[in-house]
């Protein structure tokens, strides 16, 4: 064998590397420098507030090495690897014509948060669950039991009472730069744990369609490979810094082409509210009108003959609730929620979830041929 080819070889895919990596990282190089070895902070365990690392820039022209791009992925790596957890939900079995099924388990991943032994993860690697366990990085297992979940965000937090090995750093979603380097941390198809990849952000505030009425909004979107059992896992930055949650992947688009490299994150800061307010209370609150509805599109106005092309059809209201209370009735259409028009991109879930509880928000309803304005006093639900 010429080893000298080999040499070479290598050599010139390590510099290739070196090139495209150095700008994307660049930034994040200098905040490691900035943090030196700091290790992930503690929270204090009867703390319900989860505090964001403030980590300060620097405009010193720096030079960086291919081996210092290298050890900043590996030391962070090192740091928040340790607070990444693997999740599993153990799942009741179905009632069957033919009995019922036996119990089955569903896995997806998660992050420590407090040192207080609570645990960032999604609302659909847990749901239905009847029982959770939670994999440390050391392969050691704990049982957790479930503090809230909000569905609206896809969040769910978990709490332990053993030793917490570590926990993750938080950052700020919202100094988040196109092309800026990221690492997912997770257990993808709930085998291969702690597993690491490597994207950058290819964009924010993007929004997922659900199919159920309403869209994951703001959410961070990454070629950093993401696949099932990652969900619930921490995206990272260079300065070692929580700045999403991992929760999906889209593989096909509308039009049936296979598209690659398309991973979301929900943005931690999003993520930090919703679990703060969680720990505190138990649930997210959501405002709450009461009512049971039907979402109208241009398709289902044609077939049903309605004056609207999209907004909400109230199919009933529940008693003593705000929408009772105002006055709205069962086949009322909502097509507006205080200045905003409901439409395609506009449902009207997420623009009532724009409010809070106690808000008098006014709403743009059809009734029969009629348009008039009703307000509502929003309350509060569990979401």
């Amino acid at each position: 064998m010429n080893w000298k080819k080999v040499f070479y070889a290598v050599f010139v895919f390590v510099i290739a590397i070196g090139a495209a990596l150095t700008g994307a990282v660049a930034g994040g190089v200098a905040v490691y420098r900035a943090i030196g070895n700091q290790q992930a902070s503690s929270l204090p365990a009867d703390s319900a507030t989860i505090e964001a690392q403030t980590v300060s820039n620097t405009s010193q022209e720096l030079v960086v090495s291919t081996t210092e791009m290298v050890t900043a992925v590996t030391r962070v790596v090192q740091n928040t690897g340790p607070a990444v957890v693997t999740v599993v939900g153990t799942l009741p079995g179905q009632r069957t014509p033919f009995g019922v099924t036996a119990e089955s388990t569903v896995s997806g991943s998660g992050v420590f948060i407090s040192a207080g032994g609570y645990i960032l993860t999604n609302n659909h690697v847990i749901e239905d669950a009847q029982a959770i366990m939670v994999i440390l990085a050391d392969g050691s297992e704990q049982s957790a039991s479930l503090v809230g979940t909000d569905i609206y965000s896809d969040l769910a937090v978990l709490q332990v009472s053993g030793v917490v090995p570590a926990v993750a750093l938080l950052g700020n979603s919202d100094a988040l730069n196109q092309g800026e380097t990221v690492i997912a941390i997770g257990s993808p198809l709930g085998e291969f744990m702690n597993t690491v990849t490597v994207g950058v952000v290819s964009a924010t505030g993007r929004s997922i369609d659900t199919g159920y009425g309403y869209q994951i909004q703001d959410l961070i979107q990454t070629d950093a490979a993401i696949n099932s059992g990652n969900s619930g896992g921490p995206l990272v930055n260079l300065a070692g810094e929580v700045i999403g949650i991992n929760t999906l992947v889209v593989r096909d688009s509308s039009s049936g082409t296979v598209a690659e490299g398309l991973g979301f994150a929900i943005p931690i800061n999003t993520a930090r509210a919703v679990a703060e307010q969680i720990i505190e209370k138990g649930y997210f609150a959501r405002p709450y009108v009461g009512i049971s509805w039907q979402s109208i599109t241009p398709r289902v106005a044609a077939v049903y003959r309605l004056p609207a092309e999209y907004g909400v059809y109230i199919t009933q209201v529940a008693e003593n609730s705000p929408a009772s209370q105002s006055g709205l009735q069962p086949g009322d259409i909502i097509i507006g929620v205080g200045e905003t028009t409901l439409d395609a991109t506009h449902t009207y879930i997420n623009t009532l979830f724009q409010y809070s509880p106690g808000d008098i928000v006014t709403l743009a309803v059809i009734r029969d041929t009629s348009q008039m304005q009703i307000e509502v006093t929003l309350g509060e639900a569990e979401s």
